[in-house]
């Protein structure tokens, strides 16, 4: 188990490591949207206009200050304002701007900065258009910096903060400023100003400094605002409870979250560590045929090893032609280990030879089966025609069989009605089959479990199985 659980640990932190790289990029992209959108908003509710000339959100032509508010200097006087002071340099950073001259209007908004006295507007103002400016030449650090100068003036509004604290959140998480970033993220949700996107990267962010509980913490509200959003939560965030159950070999932890990750991308990678860690857990071998043929079934077998054990599973269980395609399967997949070859073909031809003998018995069988009472040989006649491909025959067979009753193994006959249905493409048929499982007293709960989410993956309208 803990030889399993070390490999799924390194697989699990490759794929997070990707998506934790995908968040952070994707934080540039917002984090420059998020500051086009600041820039006008400030320009328009509480940056200081200058003269007659306005940038982008300023008051223009179709929203010009009256002229009671523009004083003989031509400032707007409007509250709030600028000193007087810093109008020439503050008109020239405005030009500047408008002319995307970052780097002179930083030059001007420096002058602006050495003026005295100055007001706390006057240095919000300065700081607040100094990050822009920043930000329009990809020096986020700085742009950080500034931010957290105008946030100190102290002169922001109670409905101004959010989106600043949403802004620095941002930066810092460019800025791999994980412990900031927390701090800012936590203060912008507690706001209303974070989005699910925030929410996922708060979690990651939890994540990177080891810590598990408020990663799933935020992981969970992400999730939460994912769903509220009409859209499906980021598989990173599933990840990540994955990778935290993992370090602490938390099966039950990782089940869970596999369970998750399946039901949110179908992968086989997951179908298949999911399995592996169900089959720990199976006490008997008929349980580890159920998981095997899970297993099968989802494309997620991948070791020589289980194909083969899968096989003699079904020899034992008198099922040598489902047997005979499992091999065959696991030698045209070309996984066959060479050391295992020989013995694998010395298998096969055992199989072959006993399925043929089934194939040659099977019209004596089903009259038999047809005039028994109960619904035992119907059950066992339909698993072999599954095993010869012929699932027509296998459903009506199968389906005679639980209409009789008196099974010895009923969850046996209902699996392989799903499957059988699943194969000739009756992706209802399939789901009703599978869903009386649950009807069964005796079945296994991780047999179960399996069974049920294989049916809730199968697509209403199946183009091959799943």
């Amino acid at each position: 188990m803990n030889h399993l659980l070390k490999a799924m640990s390194f697989w699990v932190w490759g794929l997070i490591a990707i998506g934790l790289s995908v968040s952070m990029v994707s934080v540039s992209y917002r984090l420059v949207g998020l500051y086009r959108a600041h820039e006008i908003e400030v320009h328009a509710d509480s940056g200081p206009a200058v003269g007659s000339r306005a940038l982008t959100g300023l008051p223009n032509s179709k929203n010009k200050p009256t002229a009671a508010l523009i004083d003989s200097q031509g400032i707007w006087s409007g509250k709030p304002m600028i000193s007087r002071i810093l109008a020439g340099d503050i008109r020239a950073a405005q030009q500047a701007m408008r002319d995307n001259q970052w780097s002179e209007a930083l030059k001007d908004l420096q002058a602006a900065s050495t003026k005295s006295p100055l007001t706390a507007y006057d240095l919000k103002t300065i700081e607040e258009w100094t990050g822009i400016a920043y930000v329009r030449l990809n020096n986020f650090k700085a742009a950080q910096t500034a931010y957290e100068a105008a946030l100190a003036t102290g002169d922001y509004k109670t409905e101004e903060l959010a989106k600043v604290f949403r802004l620095l959140f941002q930066l810092a998480t460019v800025n791999k400023q994980e412990v900031k970033a927390i701090e800012y993220g936590v203060r912008a949700t507690a706001a209303g100003a974070a989005g699910e996107n925030d929410l996922m990267i708060i979690s990651q962010l939890y994540y990177q400094q080891k810590d598990c509980t408020n990663s799933g913490i935020w992981g969970d509200k992400a999730i939460a605002a994912f769903k509220d959003a009409g859209e499906p939560p980021k598989e990173v965030l599933y990840q990540l409870k994955l990778q935290c159950a993992s370090n602490v070999n938390d099966t039950t932890g990782m089940k869970a979250a596999l369970y998750d990750l399946i039901r949110l991308t179908n992968k086989t990678s997951y179908w298949n560590n999911l399995l592996r860690l169900e089959r720990q857990d199976a006490r008997d071998e008929h349980n580890a045929l159920m998981i095997y043929r899970v297993m099968f079934d989802t494309h997620s077998m991948n070791a020589d090893t289980d194909y083969i054990e899968m096989a003699q599973l079904l020899g034992d269980a008198g099922l040598p032609g489902e047997a005979q395609a499992v091999l065959e399967k696991a030698m045209s997949s070309g996984v066959l280990k060479d050391e295992h070859k020989e013995r694998t073909a010395r298998l096969l031809n055992a199989l072959e030879t006993r399925a043929d003998a089934d194939m040659k018995g099977l019209p004596a069988l089903d009259a038999e089966a047809s005039k028994n009472p109960a619904g035992q040989l119907d059950t066992k006649l339909g698993q072999l025609y599954y095993g010869a491909g012929d699932y027509e025959g296998a459903v009506t067979a199968l389906s005679r069989g639980i209409s009789k009753g008196h099974l010895s193994q009923p969850d046996e006959a209902y699996i392989s009605l799903g499957r059988s249905l699943a194969a000739e493409k009756d992706a209802a048929g399939a789901k009703q089959a599978f869903a009386r499982l649950k009807s069964l007293n005796n079945i296994s709960p991780h047999v179960l479990k399996l069974w049920s989410l294989y049916s809730d993956m199968i697509p209403e309208k199946v183009s091959e199985p799943l």
